[in-house]
Formats: structure tokens, C-alpha cells, sequence
């Protein structure tokens, strides 16, 4: 008979930091979002103008996730009508650096040659179905 797994009595460690960050971009356009207010105060609309496919919905939720955060700020600018800004703190603005360096390996690989996309879907497909392919590199 197998011994009974006994449950750990200790707390759980803090978090890694690396999986609290990539956790903070992971989310559904975040990174669009943080992209978007890295150059200036944006307004909810202009937001949504500059991610199109985003529903209202998930902005909003988006924004008031990066704000519990700490990522960015919610500032009502006394107008008539009142409006409200969406601009980056400073540990927003730290997120830059690394979303900009994302976002040039992906203009690299869009503008790959065709047969190196061709070779990696062939491993892709491999992949998924269990074998290897037969392609060479040149």
C-alpha cells in the first residue's frame, strides 16, 4: 500500500520575478496597451482607435489591471466634459525597453525570407504530429 502524501505545512515562496512580469504582459493586450501610452497620455477613445480589434470591455478591464499595478495612472483633467488620461508610471515606463526589443525580433521575423518560414512551419508540423521532418538547411 502507497504512503499517504502528506500536505506541506510551509508557505509558499514568492513569486519568481520573471513569471510576475511575463504574467503582467501575458494578459489579453497588455502589451498593446503599454506600447500604445509609451510615447504619451492617451484617452480611453484614442486608445481604442489605436488597438481596433480591442472590445471596450477588455480595455477597460486591461486598464484597471495595469493600474492596480502600478504600470500606469488614471488622471481626470478637469475640462468640460471632464476627461480621463491614461499615462505610464515610471515602472510602466521600465516595461518599454523590453516590449520595444519584442517587438523588433517581430518585425525580424515577418520579414524573414519565405523559405526560412517554410522550414519552421515544416518543424511546427512535425512537431504536432510526432516526427521529425526531412528538411535541410542551406
Amino acid at each position: 500500500m502507497p504512503l499517504r502524501v502528506r500536505k506541506n505545512a510551509a508557505t509558499p515562496p514568492v513569486c519568481c520575478p520573471l513569471t510576475e512580469c511575463m504574467q503582467l504582459l501575458a494578459g489579453a493586450w497588455a502589451p498593446n496597451v503599454i506600447w500604445y501610452l509609451s510615447h504619451q497620455p492617451r484617452r480611453f477613445g484614442e486608445l481604442r482607435l489605436d488597438i481596433p480589434p480591442i472590445s471596450a470591455r477588455v480595455l477597460s478591464a486591461r486598464l484597471r489591471e495595469l493600474e492596480d499595478k502600478g504600470v500606469l495612472e488614471r488622471v481626470v483633467r478637469a475640462s468640460s466634459p471632464p476627461s480621463v488620461e491614461y499615462q505610464l508610471t515610471a515602472l510602466g515606463r521600465e516595461l518599454v525597453p523590453a516590449i520595444a526589443a519584442i517587438v523588433e525580433v517581430g518585425r525580424k521575423l515577418k520579414a524573414a525570407p519565405p523559405a526560412v518560414k517554410q522550414v519552421s512551419a515544416a518543424r511546427s508540423r512535425a512537431r504536432a504530429s510526432g516526427h521529425r521532418p526531412a528538411v535541410r538547411s542551406a
